[in-house]
Parts: C-alpha cells; structure tokens; sequence
C-alpha cells in the first residue's frame, strides 16, 4: 500500500457516494410526479418499459427509485408484472451510464475546474429555494460537482499506485484470477452498497495501470451482480411483488454475469473493434464502461424470449393467502366457451367476489375491531374482479341465446354494485379514526350501535353465508332513520362545539360511505337472488371456506 494516498482514496469514495446521494435525492424531487406520469404511459410494450427504464435510470441516477415506482403501479393493478420486468430490465442497461460518466468525463476534464462551480451554483439554488423544485435542482447539480470531486480525490489517490500495488502479480493463475476478481466486485458492492462507487474504483485502477484489463472486466461483473444484495435486503417482508420484482432482478444479473463470464475473452475482443470503430479511443476506463454496457444489452437479448416465462414463473411465487383467495375458483376459458354454462359459474363466481368484499366491509366496519394497522396488506378483490370482466370478454365472443346474453349483463351489473362496495370500503377507515376522539359519550354510543346495525345487515346480504336473506322493508327503514338521527346529533354537536368539526366531519363521511354500502350490497343481493340456479347461502365446503375462506360472519 506503500503507493496509495489512503486518506484521499477514503474521501475519494466518501464523496463520490456523497455526490451519488445528493444527485439521485435531487433528481427524485425534481422529476418525480413526471417520472411517474411517463412510467404509466411509457409501458405499453416490452420495448417502451425497456427505454423508458433505460433512460429514467440514467437520468435520475438511481436504478432503486425507478424499480420502487414500477413495484408501485403493479401493486396498484395498473401495470402487469410482465411489463414491469422490462423497465427492471431496462434499468440496470440504465445504470451503466454512471460508467460512461466517470469515463468520458472524469478522466478527461480538469476536474476541480468543473466540481467546485457545480457545488458552488448547486448550493446557492439549494440555499434560494430548499423546499422547492429548484432547490431539488440545486441539489442534483451539486451532488454532480461533489461526485467529480471524489473521482479527482480517486485519481491522486492512485497516480503513484503502479508500484505500491501492483495487482498484475494476481493474474496468471487463468479461472482462479477471473473468479476471484468477481468475488471483490460482489463484495466490495455488498459491503459499499453502490456498484457506482465500485466501478469508479475498478475504473480509476485499470485507468492508472494497476488493474489488468481481464480481472477490471471481471471486477465489474462481480459489481454487476453484487447490485442483487440490495434487492433481496428491501425484499424481505415485502409485498409479494416487491419480492417478484427483487427475483427478477437477481435473475437477470445473474443470467447476464455468468454469460459475461463464459464470453469474456470473446467479448473484450468484440470491445477492442467497437471501440476502434467508434474511434473512442484507447483509455482502458472507456473498454470497460463499453464492456459494462454490452454485456447488459447481451442480458436484454437473451431474456427476450424468456419474458413472458419467467413472469408466468413468478407470479406462481410468493402467494400470500389473499391472493390465493382471490384467484378464480369456477371461471376458466374451458368454461367460457360454453354460454350455458359460463352464466351459472360466473354467478358463482361473483358471489364468491361479493363474499370477499362483504367480509372485508364488516371487519372494517367494526368500531371496536382492530382497526386500519390489522387489515390485510393485499387485496384480494382486485385480481379476481379483473378475472371476471376478462371472463366475460372471453364468454361475449361465443353467440348465445338471448335470456343468456339477459343474465350476463345482469351479472355484470351486480359485479358493478360489488365494484361500488369496494371503493367505498376505503372510506371506513375514518370511523375507526375519528370515531375515539368524540368525547360525547352517548353520542358514540349511538354510532357504535349503528355500524354494529349495518354490519348485520350486511351478513344477511352475503350470498355466501348460511343465513343469507333479503332484509326486510321495516329493518331497512330503521337503518335509516337511525342514519338520519345520528347525522342529526352529530351536526348539533359540531354546532354547539362539543365535538370537534373535523371529527364531526370523518364521522358522517364514514357512515355516509356505509349507509352507501348496504345500499348497493342489497341491490347486489336481490339482483343474484332472482339470477340464482341454486340457493344463495346454502353451505359450502370445507375445502372452499379454509383456514381464511372468508366465507363467515363477523
């Protein structure tokens, strides 16, 4: 180590991180709501997610922001794990940029002459407007000019390295010297947790002399494939998705290191003519960010025909027990094919729908439950209403008869009211919020009587439930009246300032939601109750209620 300037490789790489940190924080707040907005319309084809992580990763400067938004949109419903993979995909393509930068850049400016006017102007946007866009800016432009500090800090700490570490005596064992550089690049990435700064060190060692040209190649693919670290750490105790997303990404570095590995002598061969061609000169930091980019692009290819694959492959893991409830139970493209019987298992079908939305609307409805932080972290009505209105697409290209083209749209109409339920589920949650913080206690005796009111209406209108009947005309008209009283109580509360308006304000809006409620739910019910082939609320197997089936009452 005799050769190495310690302190100013230990701040080289303090600052570069640094610089990374401020530049990709700057850049999320800059751009984020657009970022957001082109993702959801830059996703539509395999090649457009491909781009679009492409290009958001090498702008924003952070493969992590990009893939934690797409794991968003997928867990939303809005954007297919297939047509994720692809902006996953696209995004590590995108982080190879970081290389480019430290190549073409780095290595050739006068570097103090370029950092310290971008720290300075950087830091004055920041100081003029911290809280707003521009501030955001700021940031990103001085966290650029404090990355190109920490590679100068890099470079002085390397330019009398040929001697005092002189990493050629490692080569010339053939396998061992390749693999064991990989090993280094894993570890140096697990330990640092940025391949970025990994890559400016492997860079500025193979640009002064010290690295060879075959263990660089080899360093960089073990900081290509210690990038999977960070994604099995966020993974664990995630989303099912996020979990999918983290595999995916393990799977493609991992693909495209070992085929880096097997073509290597090929591929720096392929570099050597590339770089020739392009005329982009000799610089060995320039070979290896054109190595780092290559052999991703080759990833790219080979998961080409392997997409939709593997995506069939991870949607089959990491099932929580909600989304196995909400995966279709009678409804199949054999089925479809026959009309007739399409009818009588779709009515099944979105009985077992209304069930689940039913369930859900009871616990949430409970003011002494346990309330928003106990309420199941997936949904499993979402995937399973998509089935449905897939299902009917299927069973409308078939010709039917015309009391059975009457039933399905009738269907479809109650899977419309279950829709309505679902979205209005979400507003319960401000009776268990504001509901502790009114002080009036006969008042919220009153309150807690009337969502323990709905809640058995509500079990009597699940087609699924033994005791499933049609409310009659006087229990519905004292739901309502008590409705009407209590919103009554609530608005002389708020009035005489007993209660607190804001409360007062969630209150009513939650039991608005839930008077909606047992509107649509009975609507729902009367309309499958002529439509049924067989009692509604008949029981149902042990095999079909489970551990969880939610098929039960409160």
């Amino acid at each position: 180590m005799d050769g190495i300037n310690l302190p100013a490789m230990l701040g080289g790489i303090g600052l570069f991180l640094l610089g990374m940190t401020m530049m990709t924080d700057g850049l999320k707040l800059a751009l984020g709501p657009s970022l957001a907005r082109l993702l959801h319309a830059w996703t539509s084809t395999r090649l457009r997610g491909l781009l679009f992580g492409i290009f958001s990763t090498a702008l924003v400067q952070s493969s992590t922001a990009i893939t934690v938004a797409t794991i968003g949109f997928v867990n939303a419903g809005l954007l297919p794990l297939g047509q994720s993979l692809w902006v996953f995909f696209g995004s590590n393509v995108g982080t190879t940029f970081t290389g480019w930068l430290v190549a073409v850049i780095g290595f050739k400016l006068k570097l103090e002459a370029a950092a310290l006017p971008l720290i300075g102007i950087g830091i004055m946007l920041r100081i003029s407007g911290a809280e707003t866009r521009r501030g955001a800016i700021g940031n990103a432009i001085g966290g650029f000019g404090v990355l190109f500090l920490g590679i100068g800090f890099l470079q002085q700490a390397f330019a009398g390295g040929g001697s005092g570490l002189d990493l050629s005596v490692l080569s010339g064992h053939g396998i061992l010297s390749i693999l064991a550089f990989v090993l280094a690049g894993i570890l140096l990435t697990v330990v640092m947790q940025a391949s970025a700064a990994v890559l400016a060190i492997v860079l500025t060692l193979a640009e002064a002399g010290v690295l060879p040209m075959n263990e660089a190649a080899a360093a960089v693919i073990g900081a290509n494939i210690g990038t999977t670290a960070t994604a099995l750490l966020a993974a664990i105790g995630a989303t099912p998705n996020a979990r999918r997303a983290a595999t995916a990404h393990v799977m493609f570095n991992l693909l495209t290191g070992i085929v880096a590995l097997l073509l290597l002598p090929a591929l720096l061969t392929l570099i050597g003519m590339l770089r020739d061609w392009l005329e982009l000169g000799s610089q060995p930091a320039v070979s290896l960010a054109l190595f780092h980019t290559l052999f991703n692009l080759l990833g790219v290819v080979l998961m080409w025909p392997l997409t939709e694959r593997l995506a069939r492959f991870l949607q089959g893991r990491f099932r929580t027990q909600e989304e196995e409830i909400g995966q279709p139970r009678y409804i199949d493209r054999n089925v479809g094919a026959v009309p007739a019987l399409a009818v009588d298992a779709l009515h099944r079908e979105i009985s077992r729908l209304g069930n689940i939305v039913l369930d859900t609307v009871r616990r949430r409805a409970t003011p002494d439950g346990d309330g928003p932080s106990a309420w199941p972290k997936v949904d499993p009505f979402q995937p399973l209403a998509r089935a449905i209105v897939d299902f009917v697409t299927e069973v409308n290209r078939h010709p039917m008869p015309q009391d059975t083209a009457r039933n399905l749209a009738s269907l479809l109409r109650v899977h419309r009211y279950y829709d309505t339920c679902h979205e209005l589920s979400a507003e319960l949650g401000r009776i268990h919020t504001a509901l502790p913080t009114i002080a009036d206690a006969a008042l919220d005796d009153e309150a807690r009587a009337l969502a323990h009111q709905a809640v058995g209406l509500l079990e009597q209108l699940d087609p699924l439930l033994p005791d499933f009947r049609l409310p009659d005309a006087e229990r519905l008209a004292s739901f309502e009246l008590d409705y009407h009283a209590l919103k009554a109580r609530l608005l002389e509360a708020g009035a005489a300032g007993t209660i607190n308006i804001d409360s007062m304000d969630e209150v009513m809006s939650g039991f608005s939601a839930l008077r909606r409620l047992v509107e649509q739910a009975h609507k729902a019910a009367a309309l499958l109750d002529t439509l049924s082939p067989v009692p509604l609320g008949a029981p149902v197997s042990s095999q079909e209620t489970g551990e969880d089936g939610l098929i039960r009452a409160s």
